[in-house]
């Protein structure tokens, strides 16, 4: 079973989400929030496995909520919603610690399984999409240069698990990864997981903005 806090300013949006997931066998509404600092504060009493985050609402938004829930080390997962599939907004919820986004105009069965991924400790947003959010804002990136090797989190790589990271950063599946490396994909899954541990990633798409951080990638990069 897997327990859900709704946040949302809106009541008719809440009501119609708590009506979708209580009609779902596996789900189960702990709660309801109208605002940013109220899902901090219910998320700590609660402890959800997933977080529905909107992101603009009044006082502290989605975005500072997420970064305050992520911050504070609980095992409560952010799935943000928004209007736009390359909304700024869910950019810098992703950069704050979301484990991904849907639209809210979503079918249900696609937020179901968003929630059920997220609960898993997967990453909702698909590799190719997020790579295509992170190229529509790449002039909050640091500029590429050397730096990057430097970073701790780069040092406590093997080569290999380097060539891991940058491949992610490039928003390659494990299957591409495994093709040009020519490893198995089993190989390259325990190799992701040893790379989110070490650059303290809490999932996939954490690992794409490390990379875009070192500057070991760059938008609009040619791929395999």
């Amino acid at each position: 079973m897997t327990s859900v806090l709704i946040v949302d300013d809106q009541p008719l949006q809440r009501f119609g989400f708590r009506m979708l997931l209580e009609a779902t066998p596996d789900t189960e509404v702990v709660g309801e929030a109208a605002h940013g600092a109220e899902a901090v504060r219910r998320t700590a009493e609660l402890r959800p496995d997933v977080v529905l985050m909107d992101i603009r609402m009044p006082g502290m938004d989605g975005i500072e909520a997420t970064r305050q829930i992520v911050a504070s080390g609980g095992r409560s997962r952010i799935l943000v919603l928004t209007t736009f599939d390359l909304d700024e907004y869910a950019h810098a919820a992703l950069r704050a610690g979301a484990s991904g986004f849907l639209l809210k105009d979503a079918h249900p069965e696609e937020l179901l399984a968003g929630i059920r991924a997220v609960a898993r400790g997967d990453a909702v947003v698909a590799p190719a999409l997020t790579r295509r959010l992170l190229d529509a804002y790449a002039h909050h990136l640091p500029a590429a240069g050397d730096q990057g090797r430097a970073d701790p989190r780069w040092q406590a790589l093997t080569e290999r698990e380097r060539e891991i990271l940058v491949a992610i950063g490039q928003g390659r599946t494990n299957g591409e990864i495994a093709e040009h490396l020519v490893l198995s994909e089993s190989t390259v899954k325990t190799h992701v997981g040893r790379v989110l541990a070490k650059i303290g990633a809490r999932d996939r798409i954490q690992a794409v903005i490390v990379a875009y951080d070192l500057g070991l990638t760059r938008p609009h990069e040619p791929g395999y």
